[in-house]
């Protein structure tokens, strides 16, 4: 499969150190320094100090890429997702009809969330200053692009009514899958239980093609 990144769907979550300036490389050191020490030690406990001398750097260096520690930590956050992001949207394929490919989403980020420590404690309720936060990250930003672009192709294949804006309905569909894991990290129940009847029972009384008849319009 091609990569999600060569395709412009996802930014990456970094680039090769050779492709890299300076600044880069030192950001970067940062980030990776910021994802291990923050989910290791929560927001509170962890000093942009700490950060700085487990990427090498001294402390004045760090605030030449992060103003202050809560930037920091939502850089982080933002980059430890979006490796989460990419690791879920790699494993499907188009074939999937849409209930199926939100479901194996789920279980794909799920899987990936275990590798992924700092966005497993944020999603498990470990910071929750910095839930309502999480809505406004680019990665999420990412996610909810690619699942608007997967509406207009199933609206075109005739698998999706005509008559819904595939942006909005992209942003609800996030929405409902970070809730679920949400309340998957938080609950420890298990993702079949969840992912039952009801929620595609919605899902399709949502997004199913109009009766014949009826005048769609595409948006």
């Amino acid at each position: 499969m091609q990569s999600l990144i060569s395709r412009g769907i996802l930014s990456p979550v970094a680039l090769p150190a050779t492709s890299m300036t300076k600044g880069e490389r030192t950001r970067q050191a940062l980030l990776e320094a910021g994802v291990e020490r923050f989910a290791r030690d929560g927001y509170r406990r962890t000093s942009v100090a700490e950060i700085a001398r487990d990427a090498g750097l001294s402390s004045t260096a760090a605030y030449v890429y992060f103003p202050n520690k809560e930037a920091l930590f939502l850089a982080a956050v933002d980059e430890d997702a979006a490796a989460v992001i990419e690791e879920g949207l790699s494993s499907l394929t188009d074939d999937l009809d849409l209930d199926r490919w939100q479901q194996t989403l789920i279980y794909a980020l799920l899987a990936a969330i275990g590798r992924h420590p700092l966005a497993r404690r944020v999603l498990a309720g470990l910071e929750p200053e910095f839930t309502v936060r999480l809505l406004t990250i680019p990665a999420l930003e990412q996610l909810r692009r690619v699942s608007a672009d997967r509406l207009r192709r199933q609206q075109r294949a005739g698998q999706v009514r005509l008559d819904i804006d595939p942006v909005p309905m992209a942003n609800g569909l996030v929405t409902i899958i970070l809730s679920l894991l949400m309340s998957l990290l938080q609950t420890g129940t298990d993702a079949a239980a969840v992912l039952g009847p009801d929620v595609a029972a919605v899902m399709e009384a949502a997004l199913s093609p109009l009766p014949v008849g009826s005048s769609p319009r595409i948006r």
